[in-house]
């Protein structure tokens, strides 16, 4: 038996694959213990894993849940750079309050999540081993694929070959705050230095793990050999059980329309949403993702049902079409029930998930920026009226079902741990 320790962002993007992992290798006789915030208890408890609190001076309960009512009413690069001042101070904290979190539970091995950069500094001063667990995009540079906070395409020419590469000047700029922090407890814990080792990233050299599959991905010539794409964690236990009200369906073709739990306080976007849906033969569900109120939407256009929380993945099997934000749990949990989507990106990595969704032809996005009614309209009917889409989804749905989920990413993480050798891919 092994016990690990996990290191993640405290969303629920992030935790409801990460603690999904946990529990499968809780079941195969492993100790796991989630190092978090307040906020990030009651989730890791419901999960049936082990909770180490820290920082409850500096982080109270209810601090994160305010950090995120800001960025929910944020898009664009304010998004993106509030995300990175937050994970700064993130940084900060974990660097400060885990190493000791960790020596005096005894964990012996780390799951780290890819945005949480500091966790390979954590491990590395600990000298204990880590798996790097990619709950969102890949955000591995190459200069041949965009950034992943771009909606740019894949490109094979040298002139998007040159844009990418300034997209990633881009966003070493925006990071710099954050590895000068790791610099500054690098340099007190004699490890390397990131600003004297240009070619150095924060990714394991054990094993990386995504829970994308391989077909939802801009081609890839420069990934380590121990990269590995499992396909999506999806599980219900310990999920937080919504009620519906599954009477009031009409039985008509289904649209299901969820914003996700972080920037969902786009109220003017509900109401294109809701717009753009009129006069159709199907019935719109709107999910808020527990930001607003059905109260807080009145009036909406054509009368949608609108709910707090909503049952996702029961809902996903009874629709025809998700309209999403391009979060990339959504889009994978639709995929796997064969449901194309139109896509609203709005921040961070969503962008770069939608232009993947639109390059595998599951489906269509309009860029946030340019998002009209007649716009997502004539979206939702190409989508809705094309049969090609339906045909891409399910080759993805098969695609998901073949890459082995979960427990090859709990196979993946015991022989790496086990062996302490690099686990190599066949890609």
């Amino acid at each position: 038996m092994t016990h690990f320790g996990i290191i993640c962002p405290m969303t629920d993007g992030h935790m409801n694959p990460m603690t999904t992992l946990g529990r499968e290798l809780q079941r195969r006789g492993h100790r796991i213990t989630l190092f978090g915030f307040l906020d990030a208890q009651a989730k890791t408890i419901a999960a049936g894993l082990e909770f180490w609190s820290i920082a409850q001076s500096e982080y109270p309960s209810g601090i994160t849940a305010k950090s995120l009512e800001t960025l929910a009413h944020l898009n664009g690069y304010a998004a993106l750079q509030y995300t990175i001042d937050l994970m700064r101070e993130g940084a900060d904290v974990l660097l400060r309050f885990v190493p000791e979190a960790i020596r005096l539970s005894g964990v012996e091995a780390l799951l780290v999540d890819q945005t949480t950069i500091e966790g390979e500094t954590i491990a590395e001063h600990l000298d204990i081993p880590f798996i790097t667990v990619c709950n969102a995009l890949v955000v591995n540079p190459e200069a041949n694929v965009p950034p992943h906070f771009t909606s740019w395409s894949y490109k094979p020419a040298w002139w998007a070959r040159l844009r990418n590469q300034a997209g990633y000047s881009l966003l070493n700029r925006f990071a710099r705050p954050i590895t000068q922090v790791l610099d500054e407890y690098r340099q007190k814990w004699n490890l390397s230095l990131y600003s004297q080792s240009p070619d150095k990233d924060s990714f394991s050299k054990l094993a990386q793990i995504s829970q994308q599959p391989v077909e939802f991905e801009f081609p890839r010539k420069q990934l380590p050999k121990c990269f590995h794409f499992t396909g999506p964690y999806h599980n219900l236990t310990g999920l937080e059980v919504s009620s519906f009200p599954f009477e009031k369906l009409t039985g008509q073709p289904l649209i299901y329309a969820s914003l996700g739990t972080l920037q969902n306080r786009q109220q003017d976007t509900f109401y294109c949403i809701a717009d753009a849906c009129v006069g159709m033969d199907a019935q719109l569900v709107i999910s808020l993702g527990g930001a607003l109120d059905p109260e807080a939407l009145p009036n909406l256009p054509g009368k949608p049902l609108i709910v707090k929380y909503a049952p996702q993945l029961q809902l996903l099997k009874k629709a025809s079409l998700t309209i999403t934000h391009a979060g990339l749990n959504t889009v994978l949990e639709s995929l796997s029930n064969n449901v194309p989507m139109v896509a609203i990106p709005i921040a961070n990595d969503q962008p770069g998930v939608a232009a993947r969704l639109a390059w595998v032809g599951a489906g269509e996005f309009i860029p946030f920026s340019r998002l009209s009614v007649p716009k997502l309209k004539a979206a939702i009917k190409q989508v809705l009226t094309n049969d090609c889409y339906k045909y891409n989804t399910s080759k993805l749905q098969a695609a998901i079902q073949r890459s082995g989920g979960v427990s090859r990413a709990a196979d993946i993480v015991e022989q790496a741990v086990f062996t302490g050798k690099p686990v190599l891919s066949h890609l």
